[in-house]
């Protein structure tokens, strides 16, 4: 068994969810994952993850949404393993030119006023002029759809944290 997994088996409730929420910021969804444990392997940790998101409903969704900082944005408030994450992801935007942070930044807002919510993109491997592209498709979007979209880009995420974590 993965020793990550097994001392997050072993670990006491508190420090359990600290890892989940680091993962996925929907409070329902990491202890829902605190709770199914021992989960035996890596794989059955990812099938589980799946399955509890697949449950969630758009509150859980927008408290998982909201622990992201946006898209471009130099500084962030969020703190600990997810905001290292959360730079990690977003890497290629440190090389992007002022006019398409400036764009990404006048798009988030432009999203969020839209939507109601953070604009979500698995980050990893993208560059910030992919990411601006994306957005600009989904602001055509309607709520409804957007919000499930936004939902899969979370899920892929937390999918990738989980892979980090476990091999911490």
């Amino acid at each position: 068994m993965n020793s990550v997994l097994q001392a997050w088996n072993q670990a006491d409730e508190a420090a359990a969810l600290e890892a989940m929420l680091e993962c996925c910021g929907s409070k329902r969804w990491a202890t829902a994952m605190v709770n199914q444990r021992p989960i035996g392997s890596v794989l059955q940790i990812s099938e589980v993850a799946d399955r509890i998101w697949g449950a969630m409903q758009e509150p859980d969704w927008l408290e998982a949404f909201a622990c992201h900082p946006r898209i471009g944005e130099r500084k962030t408030s969020a703190a600990g393993q997810s905001a290292a994450w959360s730079k990690q992801e977003q890497s290629k935007t440190s090389t992007a030119s002022e006019r398409v942070l400036t764009e990404l930044a006048g798009g988030n807002l432009l999203y969020e006023q839209r939507f109601g919510f953070t604009y979500i993109v698995c980050a990893t491997g993208k560059s910030a002029e992919e990411m601006l592209a994306i957005l600009n498709r989904r602001l055509a979007s309607e709520r409804g759809n957007e919000l499930h979209e936004a939902a899969e880009q979370q899920r892929q995420i937390m999918q990738i944290r989980l892979g980090k974590w476990l091999v911490e």
